[in-house]
């Protein structure tokens, strides 16, 4: 039984490899199933058994690339120097992956068109989770201003998503990203409590 389960994933995981690189490349709609699936050395029945269908295909592709952006934006906060810094610095990190080929094109570009608000992907409850725990936290130590911590970590990551998309999206993201940064930074500084 085990043996089986280890070939049941390593099947999705060669699907999900090529299908990646793939949408890098192609982007969502020119890629060829059947190119993508030759790549993997497997057929297009091994797709729809494992995943449903293309589009089932695009959505666990965008939660992995989605979980380890949430991951890489973690680790980008753990050398800040306080909770304060360290919100902002995984803020900053989702938005500046929006420069990076692959996260623009499957999970900025490609992904809201394909499934929809991004803000309503499995993937972000977990982000979402933990910004809550962090707004809580700077709130319970007079850092923020005592405001609704769901409504506020919404808004944070929001404005994170939104900056990215529109890094993303336009036609010069390496200017547009500084713009995005520091226009965050200013609304997340609204939260901060009146210093004495």
């Amino acid at each position: 039984m085990a043996r089986r389960a280890e070939m049941v994933e390593e099947t999705r995981a060669r699907l999900m490899r090529a299908a990646r690189r793939a949408f890098a490349e192609q982007g969502y709609a020119a890629a060829s199933m059947d190119e993508l699936t030759a790549e993997a050395g497997l057929t297009r029945g091994a797709l729809y058994h494992h995943f449903g269908d293309k589009r089932g295909l695009l959505q666990a592709v965008v939660h992995q690339i989605d979980t380890e952006m949430a991951a890489r934006a973690r680790l980008a906060a753990r050398d800040a120097p306080d909770a304060w810094a360290a919100l902002l610095a995984e803020g900053a990190a989702y938005i500046e992956m929006a420069l990076e080929p692959e996260v623009q094109r499957i999970v900025l570009l490609d992904g809201p068109a394909v499934l929809g608000d991004p803000s309503r992907w499995p993937s972000q409850d977990g982000c979402l989770e933990a910004t809550m725990e962090a707004v809580r936290d700077l709130i319970a130590r007079g850092v923020l201003k005592p405001v609704d911590a769901e409504a506020a970590a919404r808004l944070l990551n929001g404005a994170a998503l939104n900056a990215a998309l529109w890094v993303a999206a336009s036609e010069d993201a390496a200017s547009v990203l500084p713009r995005a940064l520091e226009a965050f930074r200013c609304l997340a500084s609204g939260l901060l409590a009146a210093r004495s």
